[in-house]
């Protein structure tokens, strides 16, 4: 406790701990399953006035806002974590003075911020939303769901796989009626969100 607290060294073992705990915690929650929501509302003076609010649902999907709130909760964390093993390796390790590990600390601090982002920036590459728009749907074919009155006289759906994911959507059609397990083409989408099928 001592190396870590004692002599002057909690300017830098504080930050340290402190970052570390919050970094761990925010990817342990993570590889748990899930989003890391930690349900709270998070208020953080450190020098600058940060206000976080760590609400991302992954289900659906990481929009912009959602990524900056990440980016910034993690980003506390990396730095105070960078800060304070790098400015006590320095004062304690190295035999540096206070000033001289400060501006190593924030130094190591920034570079570890820098890192964090370019990773983070490769994740979100990597990731989809797995949003199918009904506009992929035209020209497939597939088979019906659930039977589709003739003349558009009612809905039925029709199941179609596109971009190897299973879909349902709501089909009318021009022609007779169309009994279910019948194979279809989508010749048209509708406005109303349905799409219009005639037998394949």
């Amino acid at each position: 406790m001592d190396l870590l607290f004692g002599h002057g060294a909690a300017w830098f073992g504080v930050p340290a701990v402190l970052g570390t705990f919050f970094f761990l915690l925010r990817l342990g929650l993570m590889m748990m399953g899930g989003d890391g929501d930690m349900d709270t509302d998070i208020d953080a003076d450190v020098d600058v006035d940060v206000d976080v609010d760590i609400d991302a649902d992954a289900h659906d999907g990481l929009d912009a806002t959602d990524a900056f709130e990440v980016l910034s909760f993690q980003t506390v964390a990396t730095f105070l974590m960078g800060f304070g093993w790098a400015g006590l390796g320095s004062f304690r390790g190295a035999g540096w003075g206070a000033g001289a590990s400060v501006l190593f600390g924030i130094a190591a601090g920034s570079g570890m911020v820098w890192l964090l982002a370019k990773l983070l920036k490769l994740v979100y590459g990597f990731q989809s939303s797995g949003t199918v728009s009904i506009r992929d749907a035209l020209g497939t074919e597939g088979q019906v769901y659930l039977q589709i009155p003739g003349h558009r006289e009612g809905r039925g759906q029709v199941r179609l796989v596109i971009g190897d994911r299973q879909r349902y959507f709501n089909a009318v059609t021009d022609e007779e009626t169309i009994d279910s397990r019948t194979q279809v083409r989508i010749v048209e989408v509708n406005d109303d969100n349905t799409v219009t099928v005639s037998k394949a």
